[in-house]
């Protein structure tokens, strides 16, 4: 049945019931019937043009709106036909468009062998204009073995003459290099008989990498040994710092294995990673899983040259070229796209500078020996990720993962594949934007949701309009739980991530385009391109925008007003140019599971806690990151673990009562690895602030890093537990005991008393005393003897402070040698209850019951 039998039609338009987003209401049927009528006959022409791609688009645009009409009131089993006529010949042109996307390529004998001799003799050249030697002559050797080898096989005289004169060219170079090397071995050996410190033997520096890829992992700006943890101006190296402390060496360890799989950190010596091989690299750590829609139409694994007859790396980096298929990661796709649109807008590589190899210009190449190594940001550092460039293709050669419409092109789908290796395989369960921009660019991420209370709509919108436009900031939004009635209405995805790839205000306008990953199925609402009320002339001129030419094709690309998207989207991701700040210091740590309570209600005493100073000139930024790693794709597929970090001003001291005092930033508790708490500091002056990281329930160890950016000097240090020893005791105020508090001196005295003796001053000491949640307690502690009266450390009686549920705790320091006693008591008399006394000391104390 060929294209001119559906120009006989009947159609309608499936613009919108827009009665919630403002747009033209097409509750007329026969207005429906004749908008339909025109762009049925726009598909056949498309079709009868061979623009099969347009008319697929059309056919099923046409097939909607006579399915709307049926609902609005026309109904009848011609146009039920019609529907399905409409559907049935998209589907046909689909096929045939599925069955000559990607023909398997079969290349002549020998040319694939030409190519990868080709690669390993620049890589040669390379080597040996860096001088060295061994390296270029191994790599000559390997060429001229790979091409006589192909002669053998080759299909025509015009590839053996090739790989003859190649043979040749890398031949004479490595003889050349060896006749130099024996020359310049042969005049040493002269040297050394008639030189006095012949024994001295001149030691080449090691290229070998510690295991595991750690040792001496350096920054590009080390600082000084005994330097203190203050950030200092660096080209913002994601380490931060000069070197690791052995702890973080073993929490990057730890973390290196994430799904089985050793990751190492991403050194300098990894740029001289050897890419170029005799035969095909496969990678060892085997073929990646696939997922459940790939696996139906799955036929076999690819590489670009199986694929492409002149493959690429890349062509040119678009964010309009990207597309993904059946891999349930949209905002990967959407992060890759926002990634590629600053790159050819501000002309700086972000999203390519992490694809290796690269050829002298810092462009990223093709390789036909098939070895990739890609850097992503990965658990607190920069990471090295290695991948072979088998594909995923279907039955009628159609790539089953994301990749680009510049067909030779593979740059797209290789990234995807070294980011899904890490995450497990193509069977992912899905992120967001804010992980997977941190991973690819390092750019801090932010999570902004529209539902909050405290969202701030005005502001939101200015901030991105001015900061988009400056490069700073990359931003995508998502949606959240739709029915399929309303989604459908809209012609949005429920939970799904948009790429914004621009952001206006024209003529008190403000409108955002949007980009489905997918690469068709458009917003229908306000400013869609079939809304013909709000596209007036003047907005068309203003914004280059041609609602009729957009109609023609659905490339997933649309605008949408400021309104609409906060009406039906849930979530606004940010990434910000780390660039913006001057400073910067990161440390890894671990929060082990037995340390402190299972919840934060009473006691963040045990959770780790840092000193921030900043020397804040006035108007300066700080942003501190708190990044969870994640090492298993159940625990990212199900993430329980709720993280946060709560800001004290309390002179940058240990913090033990969760709201006494009060936080100045009580962050909000996310299952995200990520958490970001902002600060503006408007005062000139030193600013000292606790950070407490906190999580809702913890239940598992978790391994941490904390990077601290700001526009101003500052440092940040741990707070050590100064208490190494520990005595507890336990007890119940039982009858008499149960004295009560002061305000009761007749029964008062009648409490439990503790007595402890230090024999030299200490340096801190904490008290610690715990009962069941509803019972108000305190203690009271009295200075008995004291060696020093006149010291600063000296007192005669302390209170705890107000009594609390369940736990009070003080810390002192420079305690004077002495005798002490402890007076544990609860706020009511005769309240009977157990409770737990517990004595942290910088050095041993002796300690007993005196009643």
């Amino acid at each position: 049945m060929g294209p001119a039998f559906y120009i006989d039609i009947v159609s309608c338009d499936v613009q919108l019931t827009l009665t919630q987003c403002g747009a033209v209401s097409m509750d007329d049927a026969e207005e429906c019937i004749n908008h339909a009528a025109e762009v049925a006959r726009q598909a056949t022409h498309f079709d009868t043009s061979g623009s099969h791609s347009a008319a697929i688009y059309m056919y099923r645009q046409a097939a909607e709106y006579l399915r709307r009409a049926t609902i609005l009131g026309i109904s009848s089993p011609a146009i039920t036909e019609r529907i399905q006529q409409y559907r049935n010949r998209a589907d046909v042109l689909e096929n045939n468009e599925t069955q000559t996307q990607s023909p398997q390529v079969i290349a002549e004998k020998g040319q694939n062998e030409l190519s990868r001799a080709h690669f390993l003799l620049l890589e040669a050249f390379e080597e040996d204009e860096a001088g060295n030697v061994e390296e270029a002559v191994e790599l000559y050797s390997s060429a001229v073995e790979l091409c006589l080898e192909a002669c053998k096989n080759a299909s025509n005289a015009k590839i053996t003459d090739k790989l003859r004169k190649l043979a040749e060219q890398a031949l004479s170079r490595a003889e050349d290099l060896k006749a130099s090397e024996k020359a310049a071995a042969k005049g040493a050996e002269i040297d050394s008989r008639t030189s006095e410190k012949s024994q001295c033997q001149k030691v080449s520096p090691s290229r070998a990498i510690p295991p595991l890829g750690y040792g001496n992992i350096v920054d590009a700006n080390p600082q000084p040994k005994g330097t203190p943890n203050t950030a200092r101006k660096s080209g913002l190296q994601l380490a931060g710092k000069s070197e690791y402390t052995k702890e973080e060496v073993e929490v990057l360890k730890r973390t290196s294995n994430i799904n089985g799989r050793d990751y190492v950190p991403f050194l300098a010596i990894d740029l001289r990673e050897k890419f170029a091989f005799s035969i095909p690299f496969t990678d060892k750590d085997g073929l990646l899983p696939l997922a459940p829609k790939q696996k139906k139409n799955f036929a076999r694994w690819a590489r670009p040259e199986d694929i492409s007859s002149d493959p690429k790396m890349i062509e040119v980096v678009d964010c309009f070229s990207i597309k993904q298929t059946c891999v349930s990661d949209c905002s990967f796709v959407a992060s890759v796209a926002i990634s590629a649109l600053y790159e050819k807008r501000f002309k700086k590589r972000l999203i390519t500078d992490i694809i290796y190899p690269k050829n002298r210009n810092g462009d990223p190449v093709y390789n036909p020996c098939g070895k990739y190594m890609i850097k992503l940001h990965i658990n607190g550092i920069p990471r090295k990720i290695i991948v072979d460039d088998k594909l995923p293709v279907g039955h009628h050669g159609e790539l089953l993962c994301s990749y680009s419409t510049n067909k030779h092109e593979f740059w797209i789908s290789l990234v995807e594949k070294s980011y899904l290796k890490v995450m497990g395989g193509y069977d992912f369960p899905g992120s967001n934007s804010n992980i997977d921009l941190y991973a690819l660019t390092g750019w801090i991420p932010e999570r902004v949701s529209i539902k909050d209370k405290d969202f701030n709509k005005e502001a939101t919108f200015r901030k991105i309009l001015d900061r988009f436009h400056r490069g700073d900031v990359l931003v995508t939004v998502a949606t959240g739980e739709m029915s399929d009635s309303a989604a459908d209405r809209a012609g949005l995805v429920p939970t799904h991530a948009y790429a914004m790839l621009d952001i206006k205000e024209v003529k008190g306008k403000r409108l955002l385009m949007l980009k489905n990953p997918w690469s068709h199925l458009r917003w229908k609402g306000n400013y869609s391109e079939m809304d013909q009320v709000h596209w007036t002339p003047e907005m068309c001129k203003l914004l280059n925008y041609d609602p009729k030419s957009a109609q023609t094709f659905d490339n997933g690309v649309f605008w949408i007003d400021f309104d609409s998207l906060c009406h039906f989207y849930d979530v606004i991701y940010m990434n910000w140019n780390p660039q913006l700040f001057s400073h910067t210091f990161c440390t890894h740590e671990t929060w082990y599971a037995k340390a402190g309570p299972v919840r934060d209600l009473y006691n963040v005493g045990e959770n780790p806690q840092y000193s921030l100073d900043v020397q804040c000139a006035g108007g300066s930024a700080v942003w501190i990151l708190l990044t969870r790693h994640i090492t298993e794709i159940e625990d990212f597929r199900n993430n329980q673990e709720y993280i946060t970090l709560l800001v004290y001003k309390t002179g940058g001291k240990k913090v033990f009562y969760p709201f006494d005092p009060a936080p100045y930033i009580d962050g909000i508790r996310i299952n995200s690895p990520h958490y970001l708490c902002k600060m503006v500091l408007k005062e000139a002056g030193t600013h000292k602030f606790t950070l407490v990281v906190s999580q809702y329930e913890k239940h598992l160890t978790i391994h941490y890093s904390l990077r601290v950016y700001s526009t101003c000097p500052f440092s940040l240090h741990k707070i050590r537990n100064l208490c190494k020893h520990k005595h507890e005791v336990t007890g119940k105020w039982n009858g008499e005991t149960a004295g009560g508090c002061p305000n009761h001196p007749a029964t008062y005295k009648n409490n439990p008393v503790y007595q402890f003796r230090n024999d030299s001053d200490l340096t801190c000491f904490r008290i610690e005393l715990k009962a069941p949640k509803d019972i108000q307690i305190g203690f009271e502690i009295v200075c008995v003897e004291a060696k020093n009266t006149q010291a600063s450390g000296y007192f005669s009686r302390k209170q705890s402070g107000a009594y609390r549920s369940g736990f009070v705790v003080m810390e002192l320091f420079d305690v004077v040698a002495g005798v002490y006693n402890i007076i544990p008591s609860t706020f009511y008399p005769n309240t009977e209850a157990p409770y737990f006394l517990n004595f942290f000391s910088s050095s041993p104390v002796k300690v007993n019951r005196l009643k």
